[in-house]
């Protein structure tokens, strides 16, 4: 084998290992929290989650909807954290 022919087989499989690569990543989980109320308990649930060693946007990702005391927008809402998941 030549010397020009082996450099194009290494710079093609370099050029190749970052699709690769990101083709083998798992998906990230993503946290869905449904709330009814602006003062809820999103702190503490985010507080707790970063104690206990998980990072948002590393290992995981968070979505919130908040229907402001409205109980009838509840179910659209929860239809709208289903389809990000």
């Amino acid at each position: 084998m030549r010397r020009r022919d082996f450099m194009k087989i290494i710079s093609g499989a370099a050029a190749a290992w970052p699709l690769v690569a990101r083709g083998q990543q798992a998906a990230m989980p993503v946290v869905g929290y449904l709330s009814t109320g602006i003062g809820s308990l999103l702190p503490a649930f985010r507080r707790g989650l970063s104690e206990t060693g998980y990072v948002e946007g590393r290992s995981f990702g968070f979505e919130y909807r908040v229907s402001d005391y409205g109980l009838e927008r509840l179910p659209a809402l929860q239809r709208r954290l289903r389809a990000v998941g």
